[in-house]
């Protein structure tokens, strides 16, 4: 009876959650990032329709020791094996190696541009052996401005070529 009185909650639950992400059908998001004198545009399916535009002055435009920090405190840890970091999780992509062969994979896009959008736009692009959805969406709205490009700095000055 308990598990008869559990299971109908979850079901509905499920379909409600389900249901509402398959509202508004299949658009295309475009999106463009612009890093050191060149763009990168592309489109993706997406639920929305909306676009987003990051600008960056340089190859991440920040201040890695920061980025350090904004690592550590994010649990970015958690998730990536990253040296700098003294990371070993296996949950994402490998930072040291994966940022510059997922960013020519995807497109050749630009790195910084492909790690920025990475964090705050994580399903755009997905590494293979990985699954949509593993990383938070909520960075793009947690993470912003300098602290981001803190965040990419140290990101680009730990990866390998």
């Amino acid at each position: 009876m308990l598990f008869a009185a559990l299971l109908f909650p979850a079901g509905f639950a499920g379909w409600a959650v389900g249901h509402y992400t398959s509202l508004g059908g299949s658009k295309s998001n475009v999106r463009t990032v612009t890093v050191a004198g060149g763009s990168s545009t592309s489109s993706t399916p997406s639920t929305t329709s909306t676009s987003a535009t990051t600008t960056s002055s340089s190859g991440g435009g920040g201040d890695a020791a920061a980025g350090k920090a904004l690592f550590a405190s994010n649990g970015c840890a958690t998730c990536h094996t990253f040296q700098p970091a003294g990371s070993t999780g296996t949950l994402g992509p490998n930072l040291d190696t994966a940022p510059t062969s997922d960013a020519k994979a995807d497109k050749n896009m630009a790195l910084a541009a492909f790690v920025k959008e990475s964090i705050v736009n994580p399903d755009a692009y997905i590494a293979k052996g990985f699954n949509k959805g593993l990383m938070p969406k909520t960075f793009g709205s947690s993470i912003k401005g300098a602290d981001l490009n803190d965040l990419v700095a140290f990101i680009l000055s730990g990866t390998k070529s």
